[in-house]
């Protein structure tokens, strides 16, 4: 089994204290996105709002999420393990690889199996988790 990412927040506290950190990076982020794109001051001016700076944070606090990739054997294992989690499985039940990640304070975890594409699936747990547990809790 491997772990990728940063953020495994045990509360809804620590979710959104995380998340709230990375508001000024969400800004940098943008702001040298916007340079790299040779915007000038006004239109950095129109096109940049709180929308987007929020929208970089999103993304970024999701693609931090810590994820664990295994085999159904490890995923049904830790399912086991961790009998109060509500699972929500996406993908086929033909292929053996899955991602997961927990989500304590909701007492859910949300997995995807892949065959060839582990980056593509965890991006999908991140998004769906972010989406479903976290946003609504901040």
């Amino acid at each position: 089994m491997e772990i990728d990412g940063i953020y495994a927040p045990e509360t809804a506290d620590d979710a959104g204290e995380a998340y709230e950190s990375l508001g000024s990076t969400a800004q940098i982020v943008v702001k040298e996105t916007a340079k790299a794109m040779e915007l000038s001051n006004d239109e950095y001016a129109e096109r940049v709002t709180s929308e987007v700076i929020e929208t970089a944070r999103d993304a970024l606090f999701a693609s931090l999420l810590e994820v664990f990739h295994g085999d159904r054997d490890a995923f049904e294992a830790w399912c086991d393990d961790h009998p109060e989690y509500t699972v929500e499985r996406l993908g086929s039940d033909n292929v053996d690889s899955v991602v997961w990640h927990p989500i304590p304070f909701a007492e859910t975890v949300i997995a995807a199996t892949y065959q060839d594409e582990p980056a593509a699936a965890a991006a999908t747990v991140r998004r769906r988790a972010f989406g479903e547990q976290y946003r609504p809790a901040f």
